[in-house]
């Protein structure tokens, strides 16, 4: 049985291959996992949505955020694997060769890189430590954000075939880095904060934040069933690569057209009179956690939007049953509820509607 689903699955990629923007890898090749490669443990700084933006308190930087937030195809830099903080410090003051930001593309809206190679680099680690005992229970455990974050990896058997076990191992790996991005997104509207009195409510549920996190998760999967996941200089410049293609595809914009877009839906999507970190600086957001999932409508754009997907199942195996983020009670858990055992990725989407309601309400207060 697991044998004809794989067949079908095979069948489906033939037609994936021909998408002209992201097309799935269907020529498997393989290279050896790294394993002491170290968690993506600290995130790139956030760039606040909106565009020549001012900070409540002129002159002194707010950790966490970028300022400057607008970028090109041509001032992408290089990409690097976030291995440590230092490497989030030197992002944030501009020492960096790899740039952060935001661009407009015409099909895929706003991008924030960022997320994109949040994401990634979160996909290649969790594939990096699922891969050699795909199958195996175990669990791979992060850091708190407001929760003690898990991921779970249940126990099954896997498919026989060594590329058939690479190509569900990428794809398990992209699916569990989405949900870190949605819980990420949920901690940030709860109270959580990076640095300890700075809030960080003005990026959650961001309008293109999640579709950049799954934009990053397709990018990494298909680098590593490209096989250039040897090494981390193999990674970086596939993953150099891969975004500059991708972003071209989806129509990238030039830093004029995108600041243009900015001013078009200025007092709609955000609200230029406004200071980071003030959190209705961005008047828009987008609770939907969903994988498969359109950029957030832009209302002036007659082009085409293009759909992002994440596959419930591959090769037979639903994703979701092979294993999944967990959050367990936390020492400062802000205004999260605290959940009876732990909030599995089934609660999510929960949280996020508790998050909207209570924003349309105060948000309807703050426009009277």
């Amino acid at each position: 049985m697991r044998k004809a689903f794989w067949l079908l699955f095979a069948l489906a990629l033939p037609a994936l291959a021909q998408d002209p923007v992201l097309p799935a890898v269907t020529a498997i090749h393989t290279a050896p996992t790294l394993g002491e490669l170290p968690p993506p443990e600290s995130l790139r700084p956030c760039c606040a949505f909106g565009y020549d933006l001012h900070v409540r308190a002129a002159g002194i930087p707010i950790p966490m955020y970028q300022i400057g937030n607008v970028l090109t195809l041509g001032t992408l830099g290089k990409h690097h694997y976030n291995d440590s903080a230092f490497g989030a410090v030197k992002n944030l003051l501009g020492l960096s060769e790899e740039q952060n930001g935001l661009i407009y593309t015409r099909r895929g809206g706003f991008i924030d890189i960022a997320h994109v190679r949040d994401t990634a680099d979160n996909t290649f680690y969790l594939f990096n430590r699922i891969a050699p005992t795909l199958g195996q229970a175990g669990r791979i455990f992060y850091s708190e954000e407001l929760g003690v974050r898990r991921v779970q990896l249940n126990a099954f058997t896997p498919p026989a075939g060594v590329r058939q076990r690479y190509q569900l191992a990428a794809w398990l790996a992209g699916h569990l880095a989405f949900e870190i991005a949605q819980w990420h997104e949920i901690a940030q509207w709860y109270g959580f904060q990076s640095v300890p009195g700075f809030s960080e409510e003005i990026s959650a549920f961001s309008p293109e934040d999640l579709y950049s996190n799954l934009l990053g998760a397709r990018l990494a999967i298909n680098v590593i069933l490209s096989g250039h996941g040897g090494s981390l200089e193999d990674y970086n410049q596939a993953m150099d690569a891969a975004l500059k293609q991708v972003l071209t595809r989806l129509l990238v914009a030039t830093r004029g057209e995108t600041e243009a877009m900015f001013q078009q839906i200025d007092g709609d999507w955000w609200n230029s009179h406004r200071r980071v970190p003030d959190k209705f600086l961005v008047l828009k957001r987008n609770y939907d956690l969903q994988e498969n999932r359109l950029p957030t409508p832009i209302p002036f754009e007659t082009m085409p939007p293009y759909r992002l997907t994440m596959p419930e199942q591959v090769g037979g195996f639903r994703l979701r049953d092979l294993g999944e983020l967990q959050i367990y009670p936390g020492h400062d858990m802000q205004a999260l509820p605290v959940p009876a055992q732990y909030y599995g990725a089934g609660a999510f989407q929960g949280l996020a509607d508790r998050a909207h309601e209570a924003d349309k309400t105060q948000l309807a207060r703050t426009e009277k």
